[in-house]
């Protein structure tokens, strides 16, 4: 099982292509109630397979199977594009289906950002051409002509300069006859073929959303299955000493009481253990639940206290850490220095809080397992439900259901875990429930952190010296009982891979037990990376009295690519891409900078009761710029009223859905940054619901949020994630411009009264 997000690689999709299966992978559709004789897929004459991911039937229709999850991102929208482009293939007659959970796809973890980048898209593309060949190749043998004189376009082979075409489907029976070539042996169509790529697409799930068709988890039926809710342990490791079951069995609709297996560290995908109740309907498994008068042991997590654990990472950060980046000496440049700036900052844990909390369903019967689940890592919860059916994975399947949202939530196994341990147990299919509470008090929070950054100035005010502290406790405690703080890897994530033309450079990590699980949320490290950067970048701008703008720019330094040498790292790795493919590139991080100043009216950035903040942020081997406008409203509430982000993602798939990605990622952003935050006492988590874990609502959000998207031919990046993280600082600075107080410590709602 993967222990952290995995990035494909090109090697590994390749590797894929030249495989088949028999069948097509489960679709999406409107009927979801499955019955003992579920449909198989429709039966063909004969079907072209060169590879998992492209079958070509003899009617004609072309099935492209997503092999990655669908959670509004719109991958199942830009994905299928790219393959059916390079085909040539009318989108009309292209049927989209969701691959079920199996290694032969490569890496399905829709997680990291990494769906189209680090070679990914150039494999989709060698998808459609190994079948476009095929057929191109048996319409040429037909026509006694030479390949090369043919072409594939709208859904059929064209013979160069004659009138002759064969439909797609009427070259089947020819092509499953011919040798299925080598993916890297095949040529790709000039980038100006690509008839989609790039341009406005349509969101292809967009009407099932609205018209209530679109199947997510909770929407799959068995017959004869139970729904169950499940009373954890409000401590994590914690443990159930008694609990009566006669009192839940008493609710009317209430079948069964089983309690789950505690779970040992490390914790990965298990369980929080605990007392399931499986009933006819959720709301009698939740009367039941309430039931159960049940006593627990809190276990080692108990003395778990938010306040007390920040002032720990606080201490860890004003003393010496591991250095894990370091250019020159440091100490005697900040020894030397005219004036030494200095700032700590501190982020709470987050949760995830998806519209749909998790859930999945399972059977396990006849020495098989089935689950249908909205997960983000369908091969995770494939090898998890083997190990708790017990059965070898190849008798496991796992159905991807669309995801309502899923921030990495959704990448854990643990409610698979759950789902299969009841329905084995229970004998019948169980649908495991979770609910708002659940979600919140049982997830695997985003690390809390503490920054100390200290920069040293010279006479004439240059900087000279940067030294950058870093606490949390890290994913990987989840996954090791051996993990004592950051390492290295999880610098990676905006302190080791920004650029600075300052002669003397360091970065530390302090040391940070884990007290609940950790695990990875949407852009990561970065969200308070970003915010500590950003705003100590302001806070050196005004120490210097420079423009925020022009400081940042200046401390970036001129275009260039930066190497491991002026990083002060002997590698860096990358987000998975090679440095190569994906430079430090401080030119492309100058030019977001710069354009969404431009597109903002920075040079008028306090004017009629407003001001503007600024910041960006390289991650996922994108680059983002973010300006935001802050305001007092009628009642003197100050408020986020514009924004403007500019993105460099290389090249781009979908501009919709990358537009929509960042706009998304400024609401994500503006909640963290505003009320987001996880507390602890007693090692349980205090918040519960939407009441005391607050998003933004409608009203608050930005009156106008303006994306631009750079126009480029570099290497795709990631854009689900690299939108967050300048957000935060942003409003931040905005923020300080307004009202003089500077925001150190998230959310900014218990910082300063907005």
């Amino acid at each position: 099982m993967s222990q952290q997000p995995v990035v494909l690689t090109r090697r590994s999709f390749l590797e894929g292509l030249n495989l088949s299966v028999g069948g097509l992978a489960l679709g999406l559709v409107p009927s979801v109630t499955l019955g003992e004789a579920e449909a198989a897929p429709r039966a063909a004459a004969a079907e072209l397979k060169p590879s998992v991911f492209v079958h070509v039937a003899s009617d004609g229709l072309v099935t492209i199977v997503c092999h990655r999850s669908e959670m509004g991102q719109g991958i199942r929208s830009s994905m299928p594009v790219v393959i059916a482009d390079e085909l040539g293939a009318d989108m009309a007659r292209v049927k989209v289906v969701q691959a079920d959970g199996d290694a032969v796809y490569g890496d399905q973890n829709t997680d990291g950002s990494s769906s189209i980048r680090n070679g990914v898209y150039e494999a989709l593309r060698r998808t459609g051409a190994t079948a476009r060949t095929m057929l191109v190749a048996a319409a040429a043998k037909r026509w006694k002509v030479k390949p090369s004189d043919c072409e594939a376009r709208d859904h059929a082979v064209f013979h160069r300069g004659g009138k002759r075409s064969l439909a797609f489907g009427e070259l089947v029976a020819d092509a499953v006859k011919l040798p299925v070539p080598k993916p890297e042996s095949v040529q790709l169509r000039p980038r100006s073929e690509l008839r989609r790529v790039g341009r406005e697409l349509p969101l292809l799930d967009g009407p099932s959303y609205v018209n209530g068709t679109a199947v997510f988890g909770a929407d799959v039926r068995l017959p004869g299955m139970l729904i169950a809710v499940v009373a954890r342990p409000p401590v994590v490791g914690g443990k159930v000493v008694r609990f009566d079951a006669a009192k839940a069995l008493a609710i009317p609709g209430v079948k069964q009481v089983l309690e789950l297996p505690a779970p040992q560290a490390p914790y990965l995908f298990q369980g929080w253990g605990g007392v399931a109740v499986l009933a006819e309907n959720t709301w009698a498994a939740m009367r039941g639940r309430a039931a159960l008068d049940i006593t627990w042991e809190n276990g080692p997590n108990e003395s778990y206290d938010s306040a007390q654990y920040r002032q720990a990472l606080l201490e860890s950060v004003r003393i010496p850490g591991t250095p894990a980046r370091s250019v020159g000496d440091v100490d005697q440049a900040l020894a030397k220095a005219a004036r030494v700036v200095e700032a700590e900052y501190y982020a709470p844990h987050l949760s995830h809080a998806p519209m749909e909390p998790p859930v999945a369903l399972a059977r396990v019967e006849g020495g098989t397992c089935e689950v249908w689940a909205p997960t983000q890592h369908p091969q995770a919860a494939r090898t998890e439900a083997a190990r708790v059916a017990e059965l070898p994975e190849d008798k496991v399947a796992v159905h991807v259901t669309l995801l309502g949202g899923g921030f990495g939530r959704k990448s854990k196994a643990d409610f698979v875990a759950e789902a299969v341990f009841l329905a084995k147990a229970a004998g019948v299919p169980v649908r495991v429930q979770w609910t708002r509470e659940d979600d919140l008090r049982h997830d695997y929070y985003h690390s809390a952190s503490a920054q100390r950054l200290s920069a040293g100035l010279d006479a004439s005010g240059k900087p000279t010296a940067w030294l950058h502290r870093t606490s949390f406790p890290a994913i990987r405690s989840t996954f090791s009982n051996d993990v004592t703080g950051p390492g290295a890897r999880d610098l990676n994530q905006g302190v080791l891979d920004l650029p600075l033309a300052i002669p003397n450079v360091r970065a530390e990590m302090g040391q940070a037990l884990a007290k609940v699980r950790i695990g990875w949320l949407r852009s990561v490290n970065n969200i308070f990376h970003a915010f500590a950067l950003g705003s100590f970048m302001d806070e050196l701008a005004h120490a210097r009295g420079l423009d925020p703008r022009d400081n940042l720019l200046e401390v970036i330094g001129p275009p260039r690519h930066a190497s491991l040498a002026e990083l002060g790292v002997s590698a860096l790795p990358n987000y998975g891409g090679s440095l190569e493919e994906y430079p430090v590139d401080a030119g492309r991080l100058r030019r977001v900078i710069e354009r969404v100043t431009e597109l903002s009216g920075w040079s008028e950035r306090a004017k009629n009761g407003r001001t503007l903040g600024l910041a960006a942020h390289r991650s996922f081997l994108t680059y983002v710029g973010v300006v935001v406008s802050v305001k007092k409203d009628d009642a003197g509430k100050a408020r986020v009223d514009e924004a403007w982000v500019v993105v460099d993602a290389g090249l781009v798939v979908n501009p919709d859905r990358v537009r929509s990605q960042m706009e998304g990622s400024v609401i994500f952003g503006m909640s963290l940054a505003l009320y987001g935050s996880i507390t602890m006492k007693g090692g349980a988590t205090q918040q519960s619901n939407f009441r005391d874990f607050r998003l933004v609502r409608v009203a608050e959000a930005p009156r106008a949020i303006h994306v631009d998207i750079i126009q480029s031919e570099s290497p795709s990046g990631g854009v689900g994630e690299p939108g967050v993280p300048p957000v935060a600082p942003a409003i931040a600075n905005a923020l300080f411009a307004l009202t003089g107080t500077r925001v150190r410590d998230l959310p900014i709602i218990q910082s300063l009264a907005v």
